[in-house]
């Protein structure tokens, strides 16, 4: 299956397979009537084993899918004067995701099998030790390479025209987890503009799994404002803090006091280069993992960021016990975005729900969750990105 995966990106990435891009012609007027609401030619994404997949809603929602990766491409929302905005990072063709995504960028990529790190790539279950790709200094990072999640094509089913279906089976071995993995994961989009992202899979053995989605939202509309104006709120009396090798060290700690203090709405960037702060010296602003006051409790709201440019308000749900607030600190502008725009640093804020960092090494500690999955058990996780306007 590997090799499978291997040769379609081999072909994508050559133009090999490109079909309506290459065989279909339109004049202006045609193309544009074809493009979507965030200004894509769905035509940039057609090979023989990808494509780009829409869901709108009847308030003008519009949610733009590629199966490479099962990615989010755009995300258009309307702002507090009801101008519509790309909310999303990524890229404007599939040849772009392709290229950028075997240099490590998973732009609003679905993330598995482990997303996070996972210390040195190892961890032993059943008394069995298992070795992962090691891509992150000495760890393992959200899957491993080359392939993950985030860089195969998944195989797409649009139910109707605001819920799609990507599915995918991972073998037992791949990139050294144990267990054949289904995997299943729908987006819904609502009319009260909300995204509801559903995670399932099962295995055949023991094995641990926690899947994510790696979108970078940058709710000021425009991808070149940085993201530090952002207001955060955080519903979390604690984090995970990291080494500077970015693993967690298995302490849980208050957030009182500290700049990872997000209880109280606060700008992204009032402390972001506090590097006097240890935690924000080790990842280089905010990488880190925050433990939920929600206990897994998805009625109620773990995460509200807004821009104070647009008025867009994101709340974030989840039956989660932990969120990754990444702030974007190694985007470094030489990865070219939508419009061939370059992608800059902290340009884009990522909240992944998740189970903590390394929990397959330290579950056995007080307070950490469980990442595995029996064979008879079936995984579900559940995050809602619901979107709003404050005028």
């Amino acid at each position: 299956m590997k090799k499978t995966f291997f040769l379609a990106l081999v072909a994508i990435a050559t133009g090999l397979s490109f079909s309506a891009c290459c065989n279909t012609s339109c004049n202006n007027a045609e193309c544009a009537d074809s493009l979507t609401v965030s200004g894509l030619n769905p035509a940039d994404f057609a090979t023989d084993s990808t494509a780009l997949y829409v869901l709108k809603n009847d308030a003008g929602m519009e949610v733009c899918f590629t199966n490479f990766g099962g990615r989010i491409v755009s995300i258009m929302v309307p702002d507090k004067d009801g101008n519509m905005q790309d909310v999303c990072l990524g890229h404007d063709n599939i040849a772009d995701y392709v290229k950028y995504g075997a240099q490590g960028c998973n732009f609003g990529a679905l993330i598995g099998r482990y997303g996070n790190r996972i210390a040195k790539g190892q961890f032993t279950l059943d008394g069995n030790t298992y070795q992962l790709p090691i891509n992150n200094g000495p760890n393992s990072l959200h899957g491993g390479c080359p392939i993950a999640f985030h860089n195969r094509i998944w195989e797409a089913n649009q139910k109707e025209d605001k819920i799609i279906e990507f599915t995918t089976t991972s073998p037992d071995g791949e990139d050294g987890y144990p267990g054949n993995l289904d995997v299943k994961v729908t987006y819904a989009l609502t009319e009260d503009n909300t995204l509801i992202i559903n995670y399932f899979a099962n295995t055949d053995k023991p094995t641990v799994l926690n899947l994510t989605n790696h979108c970078y939202f940058n709710l000021n509309g425009d991808h070149q404002m940085p993201i530090t104006n952002h207001l955060l709120q955080l519903n979390a009396d604690c984090y995970t803090p990291v080494d500077s090798t970015y693993m967690t060290t298995g302490e849980i700690a208050p957030v009182a006091g500290t700049p990872m203090d997000f209880t109280a709405f606060k700008e992204v960037g009032k402390e972001i280069t506090n590097f006097d702060f240890e935690q924000l010296k080790n990842g280089n602003g905010y990488d880190h993992n925050w433990v939920l006051n929600t206990k897994c409790d998805d009625t109620k709201v773990c995460a509200t960021v807004k821009s104070p440019v647009t008025g867009i308000v994101l709340d974030v749900y989840t039956n989660e016990p932990g969120i990754q607030f990444y702030s974007g600190n190694f985007l470094d502008g030489t990865t070219t975005g939508k419009d061939g725009k370059s992608i800059n640093q902290r340009t884009g804020m990522c909240l992944e729900t998740q189970k903590y960092p390394d929990t397959p090494n330290k579950s056995h500690l007080e307070g950490w969750p469980s990442a595995i999955l029996e064979p008879g058990q079936e995984y579900y996780s559940h995050c809602v990105y619901k979107f709003s306007v404050e005028k």
